[in-house]
């Protein structure tokens, strides 16, 4: 079995020879800077895993989480748009290196590529994997669609944030993990079992996202802190808040939260204080913690024995890790 090491070699050497168009060049190089960028590659990673739980030769895997690894690049490019974020991984996004324009065109052509690599899946699970992909891909959408409407409710339910997540964050971990089982021939037991875990890790990895755009440190987090209160995002936090805040507090943040001429680190100093004075961070990290749990059952789970399941279960514990 690989270790984690030699799988993200694989990987990156993969990205790093992948090769696109050079004209036109204003469409083809953000792509070639959006894949420089780095990250950690976790969503590939995890199809590479699963596969080699099942089956040592990984070769079979390799094509489809790559389009798993564009296709997520491609949802950064239009999500920064969407977002209004400046910085990518202590880098320019896209929109601010080029412009709106080419972030949009140069996202798209990112997630057609995606596809060109998952349709490269072995004949006999090609149907598979391209039906888990799509299925998947559509739930992204669905995901950030439910994102931006929550930006102009007033009022969002935890359940319904929960639910928001899963489609936008974790449903394409997931799919990672279920696709590497598919191509390995896995039971549909254990694939589902790796679906699970998928949903689970992910659902905490983006509560975790949550935590670190409020007290996170920009040079590690590799973006610029206060994002989502300067969008006002219906985080885990925000409407924890909005469940206990109360008199002047209560109508300190409604003020923050609805006046679009607050200088940006007035707004993310203050509501941060409120969090802070709410004690929303503990609650936000009890949630963190219960759906690793669930986590972690899903992977007990499996048919394989405990010791192949080292990797994942390391790989799941460091990315909770992440520092604040």
């Amino acid at each position: 079995m690989k270790s984690t090491k030699e799988l993200i070699s694989i990987l990156q050497d993969r990205v790093n020879h992948l090769a696109f168009k050079s004209q036109p060049a204003g469409l083809y190089e953000p792509l070639s800077y959006t894949m420089s960028l780095g990250g950690k590659r976790v969503r590939p990673l995890l199809c590479l895993m699963a596969c080699n739980l099942f089956k040592e030769d990984v070769e079979a895997a390799i094509a489809p989480a790559l389009g798993i690894e564009l296709f997520h690049n491609f949802t950064l490019l239009h999500d920064d748009v969407m977002d209004r974020s400046f910085m990518r991984r202590g880098k320019p996004c896209v929109h601010v290196k080029w412009d709106e324009n080419t972030a949009i065109l140069s996202g798209d052509a990112l997630q057609v590529v995606a596809y060109q690599y998952i349709a490269q899946a072995p004949a006999e699970s090609l149907q598979a994997c391209l039906d888990l992909f799509s299925t998947t891909a559509l739930e992204v959408c669905e995901g950030q669609s439910y994102d931006m409407l929550f930006e102009t409710q007033s009022k969002v339910g935890e359940e319904e944030y929960l639910e928001m997540i899963r489609l936008k964050t974790a449903v394409l971990l997931a799919c990672g993990l279920k696709m590497g089982a598919i191509i390995a021939g896995a039971s549909a037991e254990d694939a589902q079992h790796l679906y699970d875990f998928g949903i689970h890790i992910g659902i905490a990895f983006q509560i975790k996202d949550d935590l670190l755009d409020v007290w996170g440190d920009p040079a590690i987090f590799g973006k610029a802190i206060g994002g989502d209160i300067m969008c006002n995002k219906k985080t885990f936090l925000l409407i924890n808040a909005l469940k206990r805040v109360e008199g002047a507090q209560r109508d300190e943040l409604l003020h923050y939260m609805t006046s679009n001429d607050i200088e940006r680190s007035e707004k993310v100093k203050a509501v941060t204080a409120l969090y802070e004075s709410l004690r929303v961070r503990e609650e936000c990290e009890a949630k963190m913690n219960h759906h690793q749990a669930l986590a972690m059952q899903a992977l007990a789970s499996l048919s394989v024995s405990e010791d192949k399941t080292f990797y994942l279960r390391e790989l799941a514990e460091s990315m909770m890790k992440r520092q604040m």
